[in-house]
């Protein structure tokens, strides 16, 4: 089984239009394998050859003269190229930063972005199918699925992509097992991938003490009395 290369990607921008000549000022970039963070990055701040927007700037903290001495994107192109090719490109909101990449792509007369990837994923529409009707931006993700962001002051493309890693695997975890393999996903375990055999395990049971018994038994009863006797292990019961 050949492995399974993802790399989690995202850029900061001098503003919100490709079209309107705002141009990608910052790259992060970081690699997994077969569901494991490699420690692999790529990382490229960019001299956008024109001014930032304030706005833009207020977000992720890249001034005109932090990025003045920075290479263009045309210096770091093949290298970036080169190092995401054929990989699962995921993005968050991936619309945003395909359409710059390809903005800065066409202006080097070079391929479009897709023929570069060899998948590119939107964890954002992932997100809006898991949780329709509810706010799934990467801060309110990070939020939901327990993902630490404390220290996310500022937008930044690296750090973005590391919390990003961390979304994904939480949100694709599968639910087939109880028990989380530590090579899930490698192929030298062909049983990584299945569900668990827990006969292997020696269960205890443990009776409730009376006390234990008694309280579980009230709260039976206020749920019956809320449901007016339409408790389903009740009925089964009778």
């Amino acid at each position: 089984m050949n492995p399974v290369r993802q790399i989690f990607l995202d850029t900061e921008t001098t503003g919100l239009s490709p079209e309107a000549g705002d141009r990608i000022v910052e790259i992060g970039c970081i690699e997994m394998v077969n569901r494991r963070l490699t420690g692999q990055s790529k990382h490229f701040y960019l001299n956008p050859e024109r001014k930032g927007n304030e706005e833009a700037i207020k977000v992720h903290g890249l001034t005109d003269a932090f990025l003045a001495d920075k290479p263009v994107f045309a210096a770091v192109a093949d290298e970036l190229i080169e190092w995401l090719r054929d990989a699962e490109i995921i993005i968050h909101n991936a619309a945003f930063d395909v359409g710059f990449l390809n903005g800065e792509l066409k202006r080097l007369k070079r391929p479009m972005f897709h023929t570069v990837a060899g998948k590119v994923t939107d964890t954002l529409l992932m997100a809006r199918e898991a949780f329709p009707g509810k706010a799934n931006s990467l801060d309110a993700l990070c939020k939901r699925l327990e993902v630490d962001n404390t220290h996310r002051t500022l937008h930044g493309a690296l750090l973005d992509a590391g919390l990003l890693a961390e979304v994904y695997i939480r949100l694709t975890r599968g639910q087939d097992s109880l028990v989380i393999h530590e090579d899930a996903g490698d192929p030298a375990h062909p049983k990584a991938d299945m569900a668990a055999d827990l006969s292997a395990f020696d269960l205890q049971l443990i009776d409730p003490t009376p006390e234990e018994f008694a309280a579980h038994e009230a709260v039976l009863a206020d749920l019956d009395k809320a449901s007016k006797g339409k408790t389903i292990w009740r009925n089964a019961v009778a």
